[in-house]
């Protein structure tokens, strides 16, 4: 793994232009076919072309394929892949389309939320491993649905939940179930963030051209469009994501449920949500939350603020593990431990520590999903944590939706007990022609 770090930092490359090093487009020259992971991205407007580009950083990966309804986008993209390996990718506006490729290995799911189940589910059924953003999947039944297809199929999912990947909260979880903390009483977690607001309220506009908009709708309600609900924004609107409790959340709460002896879905989770700056936000998600999730072996106390960049420990967002010992506090720069003082010798009943200094593990996330899809081994975040994480998003997101400040959800039968308004949110109502996948027995 060290030298793997080591080149994969090495290949961290240009900002523009030939993103690919001299070095490593040799080394991509010299292996052989029989070795090669085929991969095609749907999505490629911000993200899932990051996630692109972390796959070609190794040089075993070829991109044979990308797909987008917006078409501006998609050439541009198709463009700079050409430009940094040699090779042009085909060119898609139907992922269906694409799926039908006979030398695809794997597919890279970078779209909105709302498309993450149709797209993954369809192509596990049709052979290929999966790469999908988080959060999993936009509601929980599509989160089964997507972990069903995985398991039927015998295929390899990685939910992009790298920071099981970072080295940082790889040490922070040792610690911490190694009992360096002592008994954990409780995690803390916050996220502070300015976009968490969404944007101000714009008129509708026609179109842009190039974009087929229907398409990029799919399974959704129709809608006039407005520029708020595409491009970069759409997360605030729950027909395609569930703001910054599904953006951020979900990546902290992996994080403290990465760390229970047994890591399962919450039954009993206590919400409180509310905006509180509505002046001329365009929105249907919540700036401001609070949720206490009480887990077998501690409780969760996660602490949402959109509008604020400040918070404990002079960090706008973190995980704080709560121990008798001590508490220590990661996020993706780096942790430190915080020793509590035994008040009869007045010393520290355990020794400080401070990791500084590291970084986005995207590239150790990607480059574990290249080598499950080689050895067929287990990634580090596969369908089920995927799931699990998701879960602690969506039932509060469902809680203040149906002004339910408790739900007690029952994960044997995937239902909400005595409560008809949140469980018919578990699943969508997709818009025709599409449908929910079905998954055989």
């Amino acid at each position: 793994m060290h030298n793997r770090r080591n080149f994969l930092k090495s290949s961290t490359l240009f900002a523009g232009g030939l993103w690919l090093s001299p070095s490593l487009i040799q080394a991509r020259q010299k292996i052989s076919s029989s070795d090669q992971v085929r991969v095609a991205l749907v999505g490629c407007n911000n993200m899932g072309f990051s996630i692109l580009r972390h796959h070609l950083a190794l040089p075993e990966v070829e991109c044979v394929a990308i797909c987008d309804v917006d078409q501006n986008i998609l050439d541009k993209r198709i463009a700079e892949v050409e430009t940094a390996t040699g090779k042009k990718p085909q060119r898609f506006t139907d992922f269906r389309k694409l799926l039908e490729l006979k030398e695809l290995d794997a597919v890279i799911v970078g779209t909105p939320d709302h498309w993450h189940c149709l797209i993954a589910v369809a192509a596990c059924q049709v052979g290929k491993d999966v790469y999908v953003e988080k959060p999993m999947a936009n509601s929980i039944g599509e989160c089964d649905l997507m972990a069903q297809a995985a398991a039927k199929y015998n295929r390899i999912m990685q939910v992009g939940q790298q920071q099981r990947a970072g080295r940082g909260f790889i040490e922070a979880r040792d610690l911490v179930q190694s009992g360096a903390l002592g008994k954990i009483r409780k995690v803390n977690i916050w996220s502070n963030f300015n976009y968490g607001l969404g944007n101000m309220i714009v008129p509708e506009t026609p179109v842009p051209v190039g974009v087929d908009y229907d398409f990029w709708l799919g399974p959704a309600p129709s809608r006039a469009f407005n520029p708020n609900r595409f491009h970069g924004s759409w997360r605030h609107f729950w027909d395609y994501g569930g703001g910054l409790m599904s953006d951020w959340g979900v990546h902290l709460l992996d994080m403290a449920i990465w760390v229970e002896e047994e890591p399962a879905a919450p039954s009993r989770v206590l919400t409180y949500a509310r905006n509180a700056d509505k002046e001329g936000r365009d929105r249907d998600t919540f700036d401001t939350m609070n949720v206490l999730y009480p887990k077998k072996d501690f409780l969760i106390n996660y602490d949402m603020n959109g509008g604020l960049q400040t918070g404990p420990y002079g960090k706008p967002y973190g995980i704080a593990y709560v121990g008798d010992q001590g508490t220590l506090v990661v996020n993706r720069n780096g942790y430190e431990i915080y020793p509590e003082l035994d008040p009869t010798t007045k010393a520290n009943k355990i020794e400080a520590k401070k990791l500084e200094g590291t970084t986005e593990s995207h590239n150790l996330h990607v480059a574990n999903f290249v080598a499950c899809i080689k050895s067929r081994d287990q990634p580090n975040c596969p369908p089920e944590a995927g799931r699990i994480a998701a879960l602690h998003a969506h039932i509060p997101n469902i809680a203040a939706r149906v002004g339910a400040e408790e739900l007690i959800w029952d994960d044997p039968s995937r239902q909400f007990v005595g409560n008809a308004a949140a469980n018919a949110l578990i699943l969508p109502e997709y818009r025709t022609p599409w449908a929910l996948p079905t998954i055989p027995v």
